[in-house]
């Protein structure tokens, strides 16, 4: 894969996020997101330099922008959520991209570089600190004897007194049930070069559909990274035309792009758009969980490796309880919860059930709660006009 399946972009704009985060938490929960994920972006250029890893790392400005009428007010209430908390982001309506934007919101001092030559640098910093890596071993299932977890392979039991589940998804599905409270979304992207002149800055639009771009060294010239095309995973959707729409798109700007990769990516989506990283369950001490990074990993999953060392280590860390990973409140995005849910309340699943009268009318409106019948968990979540909607929790890699 040219760049690890991702844009690495290393950068606390994610999105039009911080209006959200305001309305939905409060103005002090959006300010400690920011100021994590600034802190990140600070983090990653200290160990780059001291570490002295070479992985094109580059200063950068991100903008999320828009060419429609109807959402350029909403970057105007972003850029004063973002300015209220103390950041000095920018209203803006020309950019350097090959089209005419209407307005866009300018994060200043943000980053990219190359994550593998990056990852590749870590690696070799743990063997130089005495650590080991062991590559191409499955992890299938994980137990604990006497306050010891034993991770078990196809071959070996590896032994360990501190876990951390950083594996995209979590291996382990109870407890946790993070299968209930975020789904999966992938998205697609091209690199190809053109001679047309290149636009300084990361760029990303407000709507769908998404249209995400940067340009990366390359040999003597810049490749082009655009990306979009985004679906839920696992959706019925019409996949052949993901590329090719990214393709045009290209080629409508760049009429001499010369398509040279082609990848796609999966990215975990937390119902509350929050990571969860900490304490995989209040049930299973000294295990450590890092998903949901919904698209912007570069950042997060430095804070998430602050936040969980500090954790073992027995030390505080500023943001932890903005990310706190037992938190279970999904209903603050009532309308992606009812998104993912697979089955209603007239569905062969919970007919098959028969879930008592009282059982249901336990649920309070606008909550979800997991419950168990007949043996088999069952996401259950009653909206705000009182209709029911259920989620059975099976999944190939899971077992309930």
């Amino acid at each position: 894969m040219l760049h690890g399946n991702t844009t690495a972009k290393i950068t606390s704009q994610h999105g039009l996020f911080y209006d959200y985060l305001i309305n939905t938490f409060s103005k002090d929960f959006a300010k400690s997101y920011l100021d994590a994920n600034e802190y990140a972006i600070k983090n990653i250029k200290e160990i780059i330099d001291t570490e002295d890893i070479d992985c094109d790392f580059e200063w950068q400005d991100s903008y999320v922008y828009t060419d429609m009428n109807d959402e350029v007010q909403k970057i105007k209430d972003e850029v004063a959520s973002v300015n209220s908390i103390g950041f000095p982001a920018e209203f803006v309506e020309d950019t350097s991209l090959p089209f005419k934007t209407l307005a866009g919101i300018k994060f200043p001092n943000q980053a990219q570089f190359h994550p593998i030559k990056y990852c590749k640098g870590l690696c070799e910093c743990i063997i130089k600190n005495g650590g080991d890596i062991y590559e191409n071993t499955k992890v299938f299932d994980i137990d604990k004897k006497d306050g010891v977890y034993g991770i078990k392979t196809d071959t070996h039991t590896v032994h360990a007194k501190y876990v951390v589940l950083a594996c995209h998804y979590p291996i382990i599905n109870a407890p946790g049930f993070y299968f209930l409270k975020m789904y999966q979304e992938t998205s697609y992207l091209i690199g190809f070069t053109t001679n047309s002149n290149l636009f300084n800055g990361m760029y990303i639009n407000t709507k769908s559909p998404i249209c995400s771009l940067r340009t990366v060294p390359y040999g003597d010239k810049r490749l082009v990274i655009m990306g979009g095309s985004e679906h839920k995973t696992g959706t019925k959707e019409d996949l052949s035309n993901c590329y090719i729409n990214l393709e045009n798109r290209a080629k409508e700007l760049f009429p001499d792009a010369n398509i040279l990769y082609r990848w796609n990516t999966e990215d975990c989506i937390p119902l509350d758009k929050i990571p969860y990283i900490g304490e995989f369950s209040s049930l299973m001490p000294n295990m450590y969980v890092a998903t949901g990074f919904k698209k912007w990993g570069m950042t997060t999953s430095n804070v998430s490796a602050n936040i969980i060392t500090d954790m073992i280590m027995d030390r505080e860390n500023p943001y932890f309880d903005t990310f706190k990973s037992t938190r279970f409140h999904p209903i603050e995005n009532g309308t992606e919860f009812v998104n993912m849910l697979k089955q209603t309340t007239t569905s062969l699943v919970l007919d098959k059930f028969k879930i008592p009268d009282d059982t249901l009318s336990s649920i309070e409106y606008d909550e979800g709660k997991i419950i168990e019948l007949d043996g088999t968990k069952l996401g259950i979540y009653r909206d705000k006009k009182g209709k029911y909607f259920a989620l059975k929790p099976i999944c190939s890699h899971l077992r309930l």
